[in-house]
């Protein structure tokens, strides 16, 4: 388990990998964004993407899925979120790319209203094969301290 104390400024964590194919980007679109560059082939080449891409969407969704594979997935509470301070998606994800996400410590503090948790300021970027960002955020997660822990009786 991780706990608050854990984590300082500078730490990094890497998540597994994901290759997507263009049947997962379909029927999540389909379900959740159903716009025609995200669902059809033939009309995303003619759209300001010049063929298929993932939502934004998934791309953040598949991104909480790989950090909940990472060793930061561990949290002691769970990866409760508390706000998002900047969301961007600079490069589409396409068929066939294989995101990794990384996530860096920027900052923590102790709560001062719940002497049991902390507040951790993370920046996650997910990646592409190429090394390019297809998502990038900055958020504050909700994280309990060790010395928070009830002893439990033997």
């Amino acid at each position: 388990m991780i706990y608050f104390e854990d984590l300082q400024p500078g730490q990094r964590f890497l998540s597994p990998t994901h290759t997507l194919s263009e049947a997962e980007i379909i029927a999540f679109a389909r379900q959740f964004d159903p716009q025609p560059f995200h669902i059809d082939p033939a009309a995303a080449k003619d759209s300001f993407f010049n063929g298929l891409a993932a939502s934004g969407w998934h791309t953040s969704s598949l991104s909480m899925r790989l950090v909940e594979g990472s060793a930061l997935g561990q949290a002691a509470n769970g990866l409760i979120g508390m706000q998002i301070d900047q969301m961007l998606w600079p490069q589409p994800t396409r068929p066939g790319d294989t995101l990794q996400v990384e996530v860096e410590v920027l900052d923590k503090r102790r709560s001062g209203s719940q002497p049991g948790f902390g507040v951790v300021k993370v920046r996650w970027q997910t990646r592409n094969q190429r090394g390019e960002t297809a998502m990038q955020l900055e958020c504050a997660i909700w994280l309990q301290c060790r010395d928070s822990q009830v002893p439990t009786a033997d």
